[in-house]
């Protein structure tokens, strides 16, 4: 029998008299259907940019899921028919005729056979457009409302340029299905969570606020040394620290320091900050932040071991986990760094997004930043509102005068706000700790705190503030060594 033949006969004429059924004729609507309609959104998007989170959850997840399962039903229809038939010994003994040489047929087989590499192409192109959506920020940080606080630190860090998975998936086909997996359980959590109250205890939540991935992270090797070689950081960096007072003028006052960054030396010597602290040294962390470090080991240049330990253990070994130091040991919050009120309101003056010469508004407005509202919206209707009732109330004048400046920093404190606490979240000034430096945290005093000796007691970690830095002047007004460097204040 000739190939064409005994395709015609045991392949083209079964596969239409069992495909005319209700679930398959639905199946082939719902795949020409969500196929139509996705390669006309792909070629509008060559056009025109989409910002809109949940249109790429409807065109690269929910249709083209769609689209498959039109595709699935099509054989399930065909199977149901055909075992219907069986039972009920309806299937003929020869099917339907068909024929090539009617044209008519001819030409509906030709578009069956086009549609169905039109099929493979636009599933191919849907798997791979799904699985890209999937791991891009825009993702990651709007369609799941819960890293709205993440996701807002992360657009104004100097890691936004960088993908979420980037950092937080590793390469290879086991870390991509680890990280799919966890995203499906956190989906699931938080489509569950409205009606959680109904059983806590069987239906699983988010927690609130969502914890760093302090233990899940990838070695800083992996992430970090992509881009960055810490020991290649040599020399020193200079920091100007800008502060307002609280009095009517807002007094400013500058600090000065030079950051000894440190690195490998011309001659191979390890130096400054990242020299001494990368690649030898171990470390024992008692709480979930690492902030607790008790006790820790060094390894000197002859491969000698120091071991360094708090005075609280008592000659008594930790519980905690023992890992490596590295860069995210103080860069822990690179991406998603969260300010102070302090630090923000210091930062948006000296930048002059608040009006610095407002009298009062460093006062007013960190009294603002700081209270409490129950929700993103309370806050920023209140907090404007707040700062243009006390200058109307108690300062007439100012309000007359500078009523626009009042208008843009209660904005500009909105904005200090809604990048840094989220209430529905739970996450407040300080709850997310930032390990580098050591004003609003204890970051180097963890280990640099004068406290950490070895078990004879010769040596002990230096809180020599020299050690990592030159301190050149400390809240001065209009400090000359800026001047005498012709940096503008």
């Amino acid at each position: 029998m000739p190939l064409l033949l005994r395709f015609r006969e045991h392949w083209v004429r079964p596969a239409l008299f069992f495909g005319n059924n209700n679930i398959s004729l639905v199946g082939g609507a719902m795949t020409t259907a969500s196929g139509v309609t996705m390669i006309g959104y792909w070629l509008y998007e060559l056009l025109h940019r989409n910002d809109n989170p949940y249109l790429g959850i409807i065109f690269f997840l929910i249709l083209p899921a769609l689209f498959i399962l039109g595709l699935v039903l099509i054989p399930i229809g065909m199977f149901l028919r055909r075992r219907k038939l069986l039972k009920a010994g309806a299937i003929p003994v020869e099917f339907p005729k068909v024929d090539f040489n009617d044209r008519i047929f001819r030409h509906g087989v030709d578009i069956v056979l086009v549609a169905t590499v039109v099929n493979l192409l636009v599933v191919a192109v849907a798997s791979y457009r799904g699985a890209a959506y999937m791991d891009s920020p825009q993702f990651c940080g709007q369609s799941c409302h819960v890293m709205h606080p993440e996701y807002s630190a992360y657009q104004v860090s100097a890691h936004s340029h960088v993908a979420c998975v980037d950092c937080h998936i590793g390469s290879g086909a086991a870390s991509y299905f680890q990280a799919k997996v966890n995203g499906t359980k956190q989906l699931i959590e938080v489509s569950l969570r409205p009606i959680a109250g109904v059983a806590p205890k069987l239906i699983p939540t988010y927690p609130q606020p969502i914890p760093s991935p302090v233990h899940n992270l990838r070695p800083a090797r992996e992430i970090c040394e992509g881009c960055h070689t810490p020991t290649r950081f040599y020399g020193d960096k200079l920091l100007v620290k800008s502060t307002y007072a609280d009095d009517e003028t807002n007094t400013l006052t500058q600090s000065v320091l030079v950051m000894h960054l440190g690195g490998r030396d011309s001659l191979s010597n390890l130096l400054g900050i990242h020299g001494v602290h990368l690649g030898h040294i171990e470390y024992i962390d008692t709480d979930a932040s690492r902030t607790e470090i008790p006790w820790i080991e060094r390894t000197n240049p002859d491969g000698s071991k120091s071991v360094y330990t708090s005075a609280s253990l008592k000659g008594e070994m930790p519980k905690g986990e023992r890992r490596l130091m590295d860069c995210v040991d103080c860069h822990n919050r690179a991406a998603h760094s969260m300010q102070t009120a302090e630090d923000a309101l210091n930062r948006a003056m000296a930048d002059h997004v608040i009006n610095p010469e407002l009298p009062w508004v460093h006062k007013e407005g960190l009294q603002l930043l700081k209270a409490t509202y129950s929700s993103t919206e309370e806050a920023s209707q209140k907090i404007p509102a707040d700062l243009d009732n006390f200058y109307k109330t108690q300062h007439a004048d100012v309000y007359a005068a500078k009523s626009a400046d009042i208008r843009a920093a209660g904005q500009g404190l909105v904005g200090i706000f809604t990048r840094n606490v989220f209430p529905e979240m739970k996450v407040t000034w300080g709850t997310h700790p930032n390990h580098i430096g050591h004003m609003s945290y204890p970051g180097c005093f963890r280990c640099h705190d004068g406290d950490h000796s070895t078990k004879d007691a010769k040596s002990t970690i230096s809180n020599d503030c020299a050690a990592c830095h030159n301190l050149l002047v400390v809240d001065e007004k209009q400090p000359k060594v800026l001047q005498d460097l012709g940096i503008r204040q």
